[in-house]
C-alpha cells in the first residue's frame, strides 16, 4: 500500500511517500528534487540517520531514504531477509526509472549497495560509508560464507534472551559505534525495537555476504569514508586494501578518530567528502 503525503522541509517543500506493505521489505521517503540518490542505512538503523545528510544533499537531489523491514516502525517480513530486500530494491529502482542513480549506504546498507552493484552496471556511482564486502571475514577467522547458518547456537541464544539481557548486550555493542553517549542511546534504542528475529537472521544473512571476489565487476565510481577506530589507521587501512584489493579502482578516505557512525562522529568531515564525492 503507497500513501503519498506533503511536508515542509527546512524552508522548501519535499515530498514524501512510504511503502509499507507487509510483504515490503522497506519502507521509503522521497525528500528533494534533483538527480536521485538512494541512502540506505546500516543494521537495525532507521533512515533516521540519515537526518542531517538529506537535510545537505535535498538541496540539490532528490533522496530516497530507506528503512528496511523488521526495523524501526516498518513489519517484519519473512526469511531470507536480506536478498527479499536486494531483489525488491532491484525492482524498486527499475519501476521509478532510478537506473541512473548514486547509491550511499552505511555499513550494511554500504555491502548492499555493492552487492547491488556487482549485478548491475547502470548505477551512476557508489559512496560505501564504513562498509566491508565480507564482514564475515572480518569477525571470524578462516571465514567461510556456508558456515553462516540460521540454525545456530549464537542465534539460539538471542532469539531466547530476555528484554533486560538484551538490553544490556545492545548497550554494550552501541557503546563502541559511536564517541558520544547520546548517539550511543539512539543506537541502543534502533537495535532494541528491531524485530528480533530480523535483527538475528538478517544478522546472518549479513554475515553470509561475501562479495571479495565480484568486486571486479564493479566498473562505477566507488568512494569509500572509512572509520579508524577501535583498531587504529593502520589496521583500518590493511583491512580495507585487503577486503576491496579485486575492485578495480577506488577512492578511500578516513575518518580519523571517528567511530563506525561516522556521520554522528565527524558530521563535518562526513558532508564535506559526501559533497566531493558527488561533485567529483
Amino acid at each position: 500500500m503507497r500513501t503519498i503525503k506533503l511536508l515542509v522541509f527546512a524552508l522548501f517543500f519535499i515530498s514524501s511517500f512510504s511503502i509499507t506493505a507487509q510483504d515490503n521489505p522497506f519502507k521509503v521517503e522521497v525528500i528533494g528534487k534533483g538527480e536521485p540518490i538512494l541512502l540506505f542505512p546500516g543494521f537495525a538503523c532507521t533512515g533516521d540517520v540519515w537526518e542531517a545528510t538529506v537535510a545537505e544533499l535535498s538541496k540539490d537531489y532528490e533522496c530516497h531514504v530507506f528503512t528496511f523491514a523488521g526495523f524501526g516502525d516498518v513489519p517484519a517480513i519473512e526469511k531470507p531477509w536480506l536478498p527479499k530486500i536486494k531483489d525488491e530494491l532491484v525492482k524498486y529502482i527499475s519501476s521509478n526509472k532510478l537506473d541512473n542513480a548514486v547509491l550511499l549506504g552505511h555499513s550494511l546498507g554500504g555491502a548492499l549497495a555493492l552487492w547491488m552493484a556487482t549485478e548491475n552496471s547502470a548505477f551512476k556511482e557508489l559512496i560505501i560509508i564504513d562498509a566491508l564486502p565480507s564482514t564475515g571475514a572480518l569477525m571470524m577467522p578462516n571465514f567461510k560464507s556456508e558456515y553462516m547458518v540460521y540454525d545456530s547456537p549464537y542465534n539460539k541464544k538471542v532469539l531466547g534472551m530476555n528484554d533486560k539481557d538484551f538490553e544490556s548486550m545492545v548497550s554494550q555493542m552501541a557503546s563502541g559505534m559511536a564517541l558520544d553517549a547520546s548517539n550511543q542511546e539512539i543506537i541502543k534504542d534502533w537495535m532494541i525495537k528491531a524485530d528480533r528475529e530480523t535483527y538475528v537472521y538478517g544478522y546472518t544473512d549479513l554475515l553470509k555476504l561475501d562479495l571479495r571476489n565480484v568486486l571486479s565487476k564493479i566498473d562505477i565510481p566507488v568512494t569509500i569514508l572509512a572509520a579508524t577506530e577501535p583498531y587504529g589507521i593502520e589496521m583500518a587501512k590493511t583491512t580495507y586494501n585487503s577486503q576491496y584489493k579485486t575492485l578495480k579502482e577506488y577512492n578511500l578516505e578516513f575518518a580519523m578518530g571517528s567511530s563506525h557512525f561516522i556521520m554522528f562522529d565527524q558530521p563535518d568531515w562526513f558532508i564535506e567528502n559526501v559533497l566531493k564525492a558527488l561533485e567529483d
